[in-house]
């Protein structure tokens, strides 16, 4: 056995280990996400993407789609039955009455457009992705307009079926 000298991970790295673990309670196919938001090298609260709690879950009862017409004309289909993983982990932070401010959130992808303004007025000054989400630039803009440092670890493009 070589002495090969232990490589810690980043301070990302090591919270985005994190949220890939969390994810794996998710209970919707279509986008196994998780979330942690962490601030001054402290994890604060953890997120999955998931029903509200008491409702059904999408693994057990199936997707509740609907589809988007857009102003383009394109329709996309969306799974309505789930809470996001970074709304799960906000949710989680006011019930234990943790104040967000100055964190940074660790996610999947870049952040759906309901979830950019929550991020925003929670006071949340750094998001952090694993890869970016194909339909995210209106996030993006949001996230330069209110000095939302975004940060993406890989330059790869997710993108869901359209089911």
């Amino acid at each position: 056995m070589e002495n090969e000298k232990h490589v810690r991970p980043s301070w990302d790295e090591y919270f985005m280990q994190i949220a890939n673990t969390v994810a794996q309670r998710a209970t919707c196919d279509r986008g196994r996400s998780g979330c942690v938001i962490a601030r001054d090298k402290q994890l604060l609260v953890t997120g999955y993407v998931g029903s509200p709690k008491g409702l059904p879950h999408c693994d057990d009862v199936g997707h509740q789609m609907r589809k988007v017409i857009h102003e383009d004309g394109s329709i996309t289909n969306h799974c309505v039955r789930t809470v996001h993983a970074e709304q799960n982990a906000i949710c989680q932070a006011a019930k234990l009455g943790i104040s967000l401010q100055g964190s940074t959130l660790y996610c999947r992808m870049t952040p759906c457009r309901t979830c950019a303004m929550l991020i925003i007025n929670c006071g949340i000054t750094r998001v952090v992705c694993e890869k970016k989400y194909h339909d995210g630039a209106e996030s993006e803009d949001m996230f330069k307009q209110a000095g939302v440092e975004l940060v993406f670890m890989h330059d790869e493009i997710l993108k869901y079926d359209n089911q």
